[in-house]
């Protein structure tokens, strides 16, 4: 049986100049996060490595800057504030590859904070809704430190875990962080009626969380025998789950089964994923490892952008110069879908911000990553159609998507592309 410590003196194991895991996403361990910037007069030189992560990272205030420094694999709402500064920098990585910087050894991890569910009959814990690369982590980790949890739902997959491994364990009953919904906008729902336009019957579906691919889901109920295999999900499936629309009947790879890396949604969401057979959370090395994608047809990867210019660039992990999110695993997803038969790579996009700036643009702003490629784009979409770029010059590109741009900036763009192409 466990023994169970005070998230104080579990805190002890972890020493100066030490790598930390922080598992993510809805299972941010917060009760263990902050035991640690508690320890911040006593430790030195800890490096802390996450994807995105959910509550205040304390860690990553500057004050703390000689305790702390944070090598983030993509930068949530929550550290955006600091990203750039000193001891807070982003590591530019696809997330199919991050698992191998632990397995391989060029990031050893030293300790894991995670959340897990309690021990079954067998002491297997389970790491629940978020596999992606924590699976990694606790394979190579020196140390683990576990908060249990029996809100966090037990999981099918890879996420298994023996308490064995545990240098550590807290016990807590708080909720598990959850999305709420929100009702998608007009603008959102003409986009994802163009992209369900163009999505077949007895598709494999990869879509985030959010409005647009939210509006997909919704436009998607006259549609049958849809799969999913996505690096996550949230809760715009299930009326199509309950509905039998999405069933898996057509996947060569995992028929019947919704393969996924991570969830983030509400506890409607995570009371499905408890001990359902039909749900499949798996190492993302696997997940979104581009051969693996392509091996099931139709794979339609609906995926969001920052901007666009005309030559097709995307990028979607910043603002200029200013980091926003990560590469993550748009680039696995964009390429599997391409080599998938009959596949739709698509980047779904608003043609404008909030305060009316074109997103298809002549260039992309100064700094910015290009996290697709102008070869891997295939379907761009926003609220006035669908321009598709495969096979396209740079000339026809340009047209193809300034048809799609808002009506306000089409002059302007033309005018550019004019002058650029002639």
């Amino acid at each position: 049986m466990i023994n169970y410590q005070s998230a104080e003196d579990a805190l002890k194991y972890v020493k100066s100049n030490e790598r930390i895991f922080i598992h993510g996403g809805a299972a941010t361990p917060v009760v263990l996060v902050t035991a640690l910037t508690q320890r911040h007069e006593e430790l030195k030189q800890v490096e802390i490595v996450h994807l995105h992560t959910e509550g205040e990272p304390t860690y990553a205030k500057p004050e703390y800057r000689n305790s702390f420094f944070v090598n983030s694999f993509f930068i949530g709402g929550n550290l955006r504030e600091f990203v750039d500064h000193t001891n807070v920098q982003y590591v530019p990585v696809f997330l199919s590859e991050i698992p191998s910087l632990f397995r391989k050894g060029a990031m050893p991890i030293d300790i894991a904070l995670i959340q897990v569910s309690p021990p079954d009959q067998h002491g297997f814990c389970s790491l629940g809704i978020s596999i992606d690369v924590a699976k990694a982590a606790t394979d190579v980790a020196k140390k683990i430190i576990a908060l249990v949890n029996p809100n966090m739902p037990r999981s099918h997959g890879d996420g298994q875990i023996h308490y064995t491994r545990f240098t550590a364990a807290v016990y807590t009953e708080d909720k598990i962080f959850e999305v709420q919904e929100t009702e998608a906008t007009e603008t959102e729902i003409a986009i994802g009626k163009n992209c369900a336009s163009i999505v077949e019957d007895g598709a494999t579906l990869q879509l985030g969380i959010g409005g647009i691919p939210n509006a997909v889901l919704q436009s998607l109920a006259n549609h049958k025998d849809l799969g999913i295999h996505t690096e996550m999900f949230s809760n715009g499936i299930l009326p199509l789950v309950e509905k039998g629309i999405i069933n898996g009947r057509f996947k060569k790879k995992h028929p019947g089964k919704i393969v996924s890396g991570f969830a983030m949604g509400t506890r409607k969401l995570y009371d499905f994923i408890h001990d359902n057979p039909m749900v499949a959370m798996l190492d993302i090395a696997y997940v979104n490892d581009t051969s693996v994608i392509r091996k099931n047809d139709k794979v339609t990867a609906i995926n969001g952008a920052v901007e666009i210019d005309l030559t097709g660039q995307v990028c979607s992990d910043s603002i200029g110069h200013h980091i926003i999110s990560g590469v993550g695993g748009q680039m696995d997803f964009i390429r599997g879908a391409s080599l998938s038969e009959g596949g739709k790579p698509i980047i779904a996009i608003s043609s404008t911000t909030t305060k009316g700036i074109s997103k298809i643009v002549p260039f992309l702003k100064p700094g910015a990553g290009v996290v697709t490629t102008r070869a891997h784009v295939h379907y761009v979409v926003t609220e006035f159609g669908i321009a598709n770029l495969y096979g396209k010059n740079i000339s026809q590109r340009a047209k193809a998507l300034i048809n799609i741009a808002h009506p306000d900036h089409r002059a302007d763009l033309e005018k550019k592309a004019f002058e650029l192409y002639g």
